[in-house]
Order: structure tokens, then sequence, then C-alpha cells
């Protein structure tokens, strides 16, 4: 992965010198600019700290605007592979890299962009080149039933005949293991697997088996049909989402769980030219890292906006560093990308504790919130079960050599048995990377019922139709080191709520072709203190900025009423995020305004985006 950035010291002296022209700079801004939608920070005090919000993103930038933050400070002896964006389709550029001493080492066409390997120094110098508009690290990513099929009421659907038939789910992941619940329906003598096409992206690596553990494990939530926990002896049934969905198998991570972002865009182009061949309408990200840039810029960014342009709904996971207190921020402002990205669906994850029923779920403290760095995106856009997850065990694998009691399950848990041995078919794993295969075989459920349902349609039934009841703030306890971490369920923790598969399915609403269901902004209004969710592309949520008010896609309908709600009990009370130590900070320059900074935020040691293995096995209480 490219070097993290340092603080930029030089962006704390331009929010000194902006002080009064603010609105001169940011005229969208400005006081009546607004209607509705206004959400008052009680703790928040400073003009510095608005400044450094609606700042941020030149703040952040240093130097070169075509060039990542995390490209500076680079040993001028290095040579760096990076992806070039061009501003024109790419043709002649190609002598350019030569003549500053670069190798294309693969073209990236889906977002008219290349792989280069260059020497440091001349980066600054390419950079310089009018048709190239855009240069970052080809950085690392990494991969971030029993009771959870109930807990979304997705056992409902499946009585009702919906199984995700015909419908392909692209999982860019570790790879998959062929096993008996991703076979077809009733198929365990033919070995007819529903894993239509694979194919690794992995460099120097043929194999499409998973080596690491998690996109099988990832497979079988979307669409395991618990072939081998059905029938007797069985008591229990391990099955995922959308049992009778095709799978496409597209290997980005390697044995260790890591890949680079070359290798997820590669795959995402592939998606996009199988769409037809094997209907694939849902695509599934359990994998992400830190957010250096715009999403606009943002290579991966870009790569997932023209899979969602294709008629793909993309979900992602959102990341876990919800814990992450390194500058005060409590785990605000960690989406990782892709997930920070307005279009897709990013998914936090939930705490079953066990059981099927809803109301003694919680969230898991790890799961990263929102906004997103830079952009401000409202996210996640909703949540789901993501905690000790059953499903299935990819065998020999490095997450399943390194298991232990925690996360193996007897024979005895799920069949009648007086076997001591663990199964050799399912396990628990926890994170945000087993939320969102939730997603996207709810995903897969709807457009089997319908066809014709867009991706916005489809993002804008499961936010409206996800659950909204939730308690204030609740606490957590790593069982690995018994430290305890507080969560308060606001629309940066939960989203819209919490995934009610037979609710979406249900939904009627409808998003025209011409409307898109865009993740709002956050903005912050120093002249009254608060902060308010806009939405910049005139989407269903609203006829102009605000996310509607009183229409069927309004505030209140997609997020429910209490992440709204004013007064000291409420979210935007004195003890909430925006309280004196949050992510706003509260002395400008000379305090926490620094938490905004890349480096700052996500730090040396902080996770890349996927679950380490650690957190995969044990999960949380």
């Amino acid at each position: 992965m490219g070097e993290l950035a340092h603080t930029n010291s030089d962006g704390y002296l331009a929010l000194q010198k902006a002080g009064g022209e603010y609105r001169r700079l940011f005229p969208e801004f400005s006081p009546g600019a607004f209607s509705g939608g206004r959400f008052p920070l009680k703790t928040v005090r400073t003009l510095a700290a608005g400044l450094l919000l609606l700042l941020l993103p030149q703040l952040c930038s240093g130097g070169s605007s075509k060039i990542a933050p995390d490209l500076t400070n680079l040993d001028p002896s290095s040579v760096i592979d990076v992806i070039v964006q061009f501003a024109v389709p790419p043709g002649l550029q190609q002598q350019a890299i030569a003549a500053s001493g670069g190798r294309v080492k693969c073209h990236l066409p889906l977002i008219e962009a290349m792989l280069v390997s260059i020497p440091a120094p001349a980066i600054r110098g390419l950079a310089n080149n009018p048709s190239i508009s855009y240069i970052s690290p080809d950085r690392e990513v990494a991969a971030t039933l029993d009771y959870a099929t109930p807990t979304v009421n997705a056992n409902i659907a499946f009585q009702s005949a919906l199984d995700g038939t015909g419908i392909g789910i692209a999982i860019i992941d570790s790879g998959i293991n062929d096993t008996r619940d991703l076979f077809a329906a009733n198929s365990s003598a033919s070995n007819q697997s529903r894993i239509v096409y694979s194919q690794s992206f992995v460099s120097g690596v043929t194999s499409v088996a998973d080596q690491y553990g998690h996109g099988t494990h990832v497979a079988g939530i979307a669409a395991g049909n618990g072939n081998s926990s059905t029938g007797a002896p069985y008591f229990k049934t391990f099955r995922g989402i959308a049992p009778n969905a095709k799978i496409i198998n597209l290997r980005v991570l390697n044995a260790k769980g890591a890949g680079t972002d070359s290798a997820v865009i590669k795959a995402l182009d592939r998606a996009i030219q199988l769409k037809s061949q094997y209907n694939i309408r849902v695509l599934n990200l359990s994998l992400g890292r830190p957010v250096y840039e715009t999403y606009s810029q943002d290579p991966l960014g870009r790569a997932v906006e023209k899979a969602w342009a294709e008629g793909i709904v993309v979900v992602v996971a959102a990341g876990n560093a919800g814990r992450n207190r390194t500058h005060g921020t409590d785990g605000y402002a960690t989406i990782t990308s892709p997930g920070n990205h307005p279009r897709v669906i990013t998914v936090g994850a939930m705490k079953t504790f066990g059981t099927s029923s809803r109301a003694d779920d919680l969230i898991a403290s790890y799961s990263s919130k929102g906004p997103s760095l830079l952009d401000h995106i409202v996210k996640p856009d909703l949540v789901a079960p993501g905690n000790r997850t059953i499903s299935l065990i990819a065998s020999k694998s490095l997450v399943s050599s390194n298991s232990t009691s925690t996360n193996k399950i007897l024979y005895s848990y799920y069949q009648s048995t007086s076997s001591r041995s663990y199964s050799a078919d399912y396990y628990r794993l926890s994170g945000t990377s087993m939320a969102a295969p939730m997603v996207s075989g709810a995903a897969a459920l709807m457009l089997q019922k319908d066809w014709s349902l867009n991706a916005d349609t489809i993002k804008a039934r499961l936010m409206k139709t996800a659950t909204k009841t939730f308690p204030q703030y609740s606490t957590a306890v790593d069982p690995a080191t018994g430290q305890r971490y507080s969560s308060q369920y606001d629309i940066f923790t939960i989203g819209a709520g919490y995934l009610d598969v037979w609710a979406a399915l249900n939904a009627t609403d409808y998003v025209p072709p011409t409307n898109n269901a865009t993740s709002p902004t956050a903005v912050f209004d120093a002249s009254t203190n608060s902060v308010r969710v806009i939405n910049t592309e005139s989407a269903i949520w609203g006829s102009a900025a605000i996310w509607g008010t009183a229409a069927i896609w309004g505030t209140a309908a997609i997020w429910g009423t209490s992440v709204w709600v004013d007064g000291a009990a409420a979210i935007w009370g004195t003890s909430a995020i925006w309280g004196s130590a949050a992510i706003w900070g509260t002395a400008g320059p000379s305090g926490n305004a620094a938490i905004w900074g890349t480096a700052a935020i996500w730090g040396t040691s902080s996770s890349p985006g996927g679950e380490t293995l650690n957190q995969l096995i044990t999960g949380e209480n």
C-alpha cells in the first residue's frame, strides 16, 4: 500500500487566512441558502471548526491537485506502481510515461486509466501533462446465518418461493471454494455448481480458490442453500439470503487477504462485461481501504460508479474502524473506499446475540461511521447482521487455520450427535464484510420478484423499509481486551436503519430512471452552528437540495424521526457526536481540527479497511 499521507501543516495557515472569506468562497453555505432539515449542534462554538469542514478537500490535497496525498514524501530512489487517470482517452500519453522512465503494466479502460510503474521523482513531472487528470498509488485493499437470516425476515421470502433464481451476484473477494451449499438446489449428487464463472485478478496467481477464507464465507451469506445442514440429523439449517442465485467468483485478494486497487478495477470491468451473459444484477464488495481523495478522483470510486451506471446494484462493506479514538473522533469519518461513494449501498454491522428476534440486536461497535472523509457523504446507508455470523468455511485457508473455539462450531450445535468434533462445513466470522452480502442477497430477491427494478429503486426501497427503532446508546465489550465501547444511534452510525428483507420485497415506491438515490452530504452552517443534510444532485430525496420534507421520500420516511430530533436528550444533544470532543473539534487549527487530516484519522497502525484476522474470528460481546 502507498505511504500514508502526513498531515498538511500548510492547511492550518490556509484556514486562519480564510476566516472572513468563507461566504465569498462558498456562497452556497451562506445564511438563508437552506430551508428545512436543520440539526442544531449545541456545543459546536467556533467558526474555525466549520471552516475546516468546508475547506477540508482543499486543505488535504497538498501540492498538486492531480497527485494523491499519499504520494508525498516518497523515497526518491523508489519505483512505485501508480494508477494514472486521463482526462482524454489514453493514447499518445504512453510516450510521456516512457519518457519519464515509467512502464505501463496494464490498461484500466473502465476508468480510462493505466497501471504504471514509475520512479518516484518523475511523478510530479508526469502530473504536469494536461492530458493526465489524477495520479494515485495502486493501493492495498483488504477483506473488510442461522439467526441472521430470520432476523432480517429473509426466511419469509424463502417460504414465498423467492430464492434469487435467475439473478447473478458477482462477489469480488478472496475467491470462493465450491461446496455443497453452492450447488444448485437438490443437485448434490450431480455436483452442479451455481458458481457459473471464476477468474483471478491477483497478480501472478491463476487459482480462483479461497486461500484466505473470506470470500467463501461471504458467498455463503449471500447465496448458500444449506445443503450441508438440511434434513436428518440436522435441526438447524444455515441458509443464505438468496440460496439459488448464480455466483460469479472474481478473486482480487491473495492468501493473506490483501489486494490492490487495480485488481478490483479489473474485476469490476469484467463484471460489467459479463452482465448480460450471467444476468449480473448485484455486485458485492466486502473489502475496502482508507480514503485519500474525493470519491470523484478515487479510482475505486470511479470504477464502482461505472458499474452502478450499467444497472448493477453495488453493495459495499462500511469498514471496521468504528472504534478508532485516535484523535477524539469516536470512530466517525472512518467509512472506507469505495463505500464512501454516494451511489453505492454501504452497509454497517449489527449483532444478533444468537436470537432470531430483532428486539435485542445492537450495533457492532467496530462498524465504521460516517460522514465520509473529505466529501462528508452520509454513510452508512443501512445496517445488517455481521457479528459472529455463521456461514461456509474454506478448508485449509488462512482464516480457518487460525480458527479458535470462538468461531468454530460443534457438530452438536446443529445436528443430533454426541460428537465433540468441530464442523468441517461452517464457522463464524465477524465484520461489516459479513453484513454486506446480507444486503446483496436481499437485492437479488427483489430483482427476482421484479426484474425491471433499477439500482436506485433497490437502494431507496431498502433504506425506506429498514427498521428504525433503536436505543439511543449501547455499550459493547471487546472479548480480547475487555475494553468497553459506547455507540450512539445516529444517521452516521446506523444510516436509514436495520435491513428488513420482507418489507423491502413488499415496497412499491419507484425511482424514475431520470432520478437517483444518491446518498446526501452533511454540511456545517457556521452562522447557526448547525449541520444539515443536502443533496447536490436533485435526486428523488428532494426537489432542490434538502432530502424532501413531506413526500414519500422525505426525511422521516427514509430515516424515521429519532435521528432528526433536537434537544439535550436527542441525537444532537450535548453528549452526542457533535460534543466538545467530537469530530468537528472545538479549537480550530490549534485543537481537534487535525482529526480531519488523512494521516491523523487513519494513522499508520489502523486497518486498511477490511477486518483484521483477529477481528474476523473474535467479533465482540
